[in-house]
């Protein structure tokens, strides 16, 4: 991997570890946080676009396509993940999620886009996949002696499927039709906020009261969760998908640590092990 694209990826990594934190915190609001997100993101960014090539395209029809498709699976995404950090600790949803989805990802990148990374980066995305999982899978245990699924786990499988979903289509749009990463991200999230109208056609009280109360962590979220997704789309332009998607999971390890020393999530010795696999992986990765 380039040293560009590497370090898109890992700014890409460490801006959506922050997010999360912050999703996280106040997740319980549901979708009028989601609004919010939506309606911030695009403000934040749409007076950029002018500065950052337009559209990148001619073709209106297709850049209409490609948000229009990403925008629903977006949705898809933020609302599965949501209910995940209601139901499940934050580490192990957070982490069976970017697990799933990279691997999902490398294979559907290999099959279908015709990517062929080399035996060392393989490996290294084997290591990260490995990594992200073993954070997800520590708290199984107590859940599997109760004779249930951990629902952690289960949004966070479910949240892996979405993320590959949606990875593949917006590296195939972004791709094949040249448009821009920051118009795509605008046009993704400006049609996100119909979706979510919707949701809370009957809560706008609560939407409101929200905004009120949380407008600082909405702001940031507006900030880093657009920014997040707009380096790992440039990446993908000069990078494989089956590489750059596995890389942008060492914010798993950011999000363990923060699980560990502020919210004193059990194990903590397994989470920063297997956070430690991760790196290993990445450096992988890096050569």
């Amino acid at each position: 991997m380039s040293p560009l694209a590497f370090v898109l990826v890992f700014g890409a990594a460490i801006a959506h570890a922050a997010w999360n934190v912050i999703a996280h915190g106040i997740s319980r609001a549901g979708a009028p946080f989601l609004w919010w997100g939506a309606v911030a993101s695009t403000v934040v960014w749409i007076g950029a676009v002018p500065f950052t090539g337009g559209l990148g395209a001619d073709d209106l029809g297709s850049f209409a396509l490609g948000v229009a498709v990403s925008a629903a699976l977006h949705v898809a995404y933020m609302t599965v993940l949501q209910r995940g950090y209601r139901e499940g600790n934050l580490s192990t949803v957070y982490a069976t999620a970017r697990g799933t989805g990279p691997f999902l990802s490398v294979i559907v990148a290999v099959l279908l886009l015709g990517e062929r990374p080399s035996a060392i980066a393989l490996v290294g995305v084997a290591a990260v996949i490995v990594g992200v999982v073993a954070i997800g899978l520590i708290d199984r245990g107590s859940s599997a002696r109760r004779g249930c699924i951990d629902p952690g786990i289960l949004f966070g499988l479910l949240t892996g499927v979405a993320i590959a979903v949606y990875t593949i289509w917006d590296a195939h749009a972004v791709r094949t039709w040249n448009l821009s990463p920051v118009a795509f991200m605008v046009g993704t999230t400006l049609l996100q906020v119909p979706f979510y109208s919707i949701a809370v056609r009957r809560r706008w009280n609560a939407v409101w009261a929200l905004g009120r109360t949380q407008w600082r962590r909405i702001l940031v979220f507006g900030i880093l969760s657009p920014l997040s997704y707009i380096l790992v789309l440039t990446a993908i332009q000069i990078a494989p998908v089956a590489l750059v998607a596995p890389l942008r999971e060492v914010s798993v390890v950011l999000v363990s640590l923060f699980g560990v020393f502020v919210l004193r999530e059990s194990k903590p010795w397994r989470r920063i092990g297997a956070s430690l696999v991760v790196v290993a992986g990445i450096v992988l990765l890096a050569m």
